[in-house]
């Protein structure tokens, strides 16, 4: 079982920014990818960005061009840098590990993240 932990959520104004951390307690090895995803009140869960242990990242549309995603296999931590941000990324920021042998997904307990005036 892969234990997860995300730090870094708050509040800021529009425009600001803030950085996310995510951390599992797996091996590195046992890796295969990860991911942030955000749940807004009244809305679905959905993809933020996610990240592959080979550097392949993907990015959900309303997030291109303003949120990076990198992760640190060595210290089996990824960080998500959120810039430009706006009202509309106000949620709930969960990151998701998947790792072993049948890619089983582990989820942290998430991390509240507000954007307003």
């Amino acid at each position: 079982q892969v234990h997860v932990v995300e730090s870094g959520g708050g509040s800021v104004q529009p425009g600001g920014s803030l950085r996310l951390s995510c951390t599992a307690s797996k091996n590195t090895f046992s890796i295969h990818s990860m991911g942030w995803y955000r749940q807004a009140p009244g809305k679905e869960r959905e993809l933020v960005a996610s990240i592959i242990r080979d550097d392949t990242r993907t990015y959900g549309d309303s997030v291109k061009g303003r949120f990076t995603n990198t992760m640190d296999l060595g210290k089996n931590t990824m960080n998500l840098q959120m810039t430009n941000l706006k009202s509309g990324d106000t949620g709930v920021y969960y990151c998701r590990v998947r790792a072993g042998v049948i890619l089983n997904d582990c989820w942290g307990q998430g991390t509240q993240v507000t954007i307003s005036t």
